[in-house]
């Protein structure tokens, strides 16, 4: 989101879907900022598409940050409307990082299995997704997302490769939460080997999630 936000033609939007997920999930995690999302936002996702994802944009290109699970009870023809990027990310990263917030996360949460249903039904519906792996991404972001630009048919823009510090006034009331370290980043991070330590009441997740996981890196760009 960061990176598509200095681009000139482009508008971000940062979860939209988020309220009205909170607002209709049976998800047991708790969310951090529960109650400020809700009323920081529509609950209502029908509208929130109709109004918002499919509204009118002062920008030429307009980039909605979305998590995966957020997109339930809702019409999702509205995805025919737009391209699709999934960035996905090794799982047991997924869950170390859940953890330090959300203490039980579930499949639901992670989004991963979500990713791999979308990838699916993009398929049918003729608009196949564009797939980031995010160590491929920190292993050469210029390769990446100049590629990834060139398969969106927009002009790729050097400025992607780099934001000020701090937040950034389309972040979500959740960011005090969750964006303490792109806060305090300038750029992409420099890619480094990481073995994620996942909690053993929690394996059996991480190792149902990695199926859908290399399936969905099978499509992915590569550095």
């Amino acid at each position: 989101m960061y990176a598509f936000a200095e681009r000139p033609d482009t508008q971000v939007v940062d979860e939209p879907l988020y309220a009205h997920y909170l607002s209709n999930t049976d998800s047991e995690a708790e969310h951090p900022g529960r109650e400020s999302i809700l009323a920081s936002q529509e609950n209502d996702g029908e509208k929130v598409i109709r109004e918002q994802l499919l509204g009118p944009c002062n920008k030429p290109v307009v980039l909605f940050k979305q998590m995966t699970h957020h997109l339930i009870k809702v019409n999702r023809d509205f995805l025919e409307e737009m391209e699709h990027i999934l960035l996905i990310r090794d799982p047991r990263l997924i869950i170390q990082s859940y953890t330090k917030v959300i203490p039980n996360p579930q499949m639901a949460d992670l989004g991963i299995e979500m990713q791999y249903v979308l990838f699916r039904e993009l398929q049918a519906r003729g608009k196949p997704p564009v797939v980031i792996d995010a160590n491929e991404l920190l292993k050469n972001p210029e390769k990446i997302l100049e590629e990834l630009c060139n398969q969106l048919v927009i002009p790729w823009f050097p400025e992607m490769l780099s934001w000020e510090a701090g937040g950034r006034e389309e972040d979500g009331v959740w960011a005090a939460w969750w964006y303490r370290n792109v806060h305090q980043s300038t750029g992409f991070q420099p890619y480094q080997e990481r073995q994620a330590i996942v909690p053993t009441a929690l394996e059996p997740l991480a190792k149902e999630a990695e199926k859908y996981y290399q399936f969905l890196f099978e499509h992915a760009l590569k550095a």
